[in-house]
């Protein structure tokens, strides 16, 4: 097994293979953000444009008049304020992770991670940007992944079960202890090396699962074993 420091320069280098601002898991986060506004503006301007040419179609059978035109105001108003608030896009949790899909899965966890990463030590965030490059990869491939296969079963554990926990865990440390060695390893060590061994999980179960090796992936599982073996430093 890797030395700790080992594992914390692999973390550094993470950051220069993948400093890509484009592909940082904000920036995607961000974007998502901006397609969904979007959306919401394109359903408003439909919604406006149909509430005018029903006015307008309605005009020309009978005059409106100072009351009609008040209505239509009216209606614009209130289609815009209620498109602008409703849909709201429902905040992720653990809870609705572990819920979720295997095909929406990867999906579910990058934007759980978001939300994550202001909390996180510097180090650990160049990690989960890169294990967030690496959950976009995934996702195409669990399309048509079938939810009963033991290769399904272990994506879901690692990605809704072990990475969630292991961030949660780190969050549940009081900041003041987190940079405080016991056995050897101080909680903010502990998160980048069991985040450096998520990593190197994606890129394999990413790979088996390009050459439909299902058989291997299900049975070549590898635990968080840092997160493990220092479980006391962060619960």
């Amino acid at each position: 097994m890797p030395s700790s420091d080992e594992v914390m320069r692999r973390a550094e280098e993470v950051l220069h293979r993948h400093s890509d601002r484009n592909r940082s898991l904000s920036a995607r986060g961000r974007a998502r953000r901006n397609e969904a506004i979007l959306a919401k503006l394109k359903r408003i301007a439909g919604a406006d444009l149909a509430i005018l040419i029903a006015a307008i179609v309605i005009g020309w059978f009978m005059p409106l008049g100072g009351d009609g035109v008040m209505m239509v105001v009216a209606a614009l108003i209130a289609a815009t304020l209620l498109l602008a608030i409703f849909p709201r896009t429902p905040e992720v949790t653990r809870e609705k992770i572990a819920e979720t899909d295997i095909k929406a899965l990867p999906l579910k966890t990058e934007q759980w991670l978001e939300r994550q990463r202001p909390a996180l030590p510097t180090p650990a965030i160049r990690l989960v940007d890169d294990i967030g490059v690496r959950l976009e990869a995934l996702a195409p491939q669990l399309q048509t992944l079938d939810p009963r296969e033991p290769a399904a079963a272990e994506v879901r554990r690692l990605i809704g079960e072990e990475l969630p926990e292991l961030v949660s865990g780190y969050q549940r440390v009081p900041q003041s202890l987190r940079r405080e060695e016991r056995a050897g390893m101080s909680p903010d060590r502990q998160l980048v090396e069991g985040l450096a061994v998520v990593e190197s999980e994606l890129a394999r179960m990413t790979e088996q699962l390009a050459a439909g090796d299902l058989d291997k992936l299900a049975t070549q599982g590898k635990y968080l074993e840092l997160k493990y073996r220092g479980d006391d430093g962060l619960d």
